[in-house]
């Protein structure tokens, strides 16, 4: 089974890295010097997208959004010029599940299986091995890709028809940007009335607050430690798709609302391109704390 990997950014990147380890891999990206970089590891680097779909039996990919992954697949020179009958796309992309099952249903008319297939952990997960995989699609089709999903971790769980995996990627960044939130403001709270944030780091991680935000941002905030680069825009991305499906669904999602708009405060302050983790900026300036001095 030979697999092509579409997507080198930082997530992509890692989990094509991952797939390295394991087996060749044949990879494309716009960015030629990202493919330069690959080509140096040992990577096989097609010349295009269809190139890929004609040489491999299973392409994976993992962009920005679901606009690109269908510009990937039916754009101009895309893989659907190069995918015949029985062939597998992975989409690993953290992104539309209506868009999602659209693609599906197009490339079915091919004779092209689809899967969605996002990831939580980061790309140190990736590289790690411990990323967890969210899989949406045909049982049928989940079970031929499990040596796939198997080259990456144990991780991997079937969601349900297609979509299902970015469902659950949605309401899994809904739950972690309110945490991160919920962590910050609480802290602050603390900072002022003179808490110090070491002491915050013991005694939260031992009780019921306990979550990711406070396990891995906390005391990177305490001790003044790089945090794992993640764009706020696409953390934005994913909250707005996520308030939108509530929507569609009927479903509440008070607190997603919120955070999404505190989110959207965030990049309105700090710009689209700040990180993630850069929004305790943001709850210093409202607190008038510093997490750290």
């Amino acid at each position: 089974m030979k697999l092509g990997y579409i997507g080198l950014g930082a997530m992509g990147g890692a989990l094509a890295r991952r797939l390295m380890v394991s087996g060749p891999l044949t990879v494309f990206d716009l960015n030629a010097d990202l493919c330069d970089g690959f080509a140096a590891e040992g990577a096989e680097v097609a010349e295009s997208a269809a190139a890929m779909a004609r040489a491999c039996d299973v392409v994976l990919l993992c962009l920005p959004r679901s606009a690109n992954v269908r510009a990937a697949i039916f754009g101009p020179g895309g893989l659907a010029e190069g995918l015949t009958p029985g062939k597998l796309v992975i989409d690993q992309t953290s992104g539309d599940p209506s868009e999602t099952r659209k693609l599906a249903a197009e490339l079915a008319e091919r004779g092209v299986e689809m899967l969605d297939a996002p990831v939580s952990g980061g790309a140190k997960g990736a590289l790690a091995g411990t990323i967890a995989m969210m899989i949406g699609g045909a049982e049928e089709s989940y079970a031929r890709a499990v040596p796939v999903f198997d080259r990456i971790g144990p991780n991997h769980t079937f969601c349900g028809p297609i979509g299902s995996g970015q469902v659950l990627k949605l309401v899994n960044n809904t739950i972690s940007t309110c945490n991160r939130f919920a962590m910050l403001e609480g802290v602050a709270v603390g900072v002022k009335n003179g808490i110090a944030m070491e002491t915050m780091v013991e005694v939260l991680n031992a009780g019921g607050a306990r979550s990711k935000s406070s396990e891995t941002m906390l005391p990177a905030l305490a001790h003044g430690l790089p945090q794992p680069q993640f764009a706020l825009a696409l953390m934005l991305k994913d909250l707005n798709l996520a308030t939108q499906l509530a929507m569609d669904s009927g479903a509440p999602l008070q607190f997603g609302q919120l955070a999404r708009g505190m989110l959207q405060a965030a990049s309105n302050e700090l710009g689209p391109e700040a990180n993630i983790d850069e929004i305790s900026k943001l709850v210093e300036a409202q607190a008038g704390v510093l997490f750290r001095e």
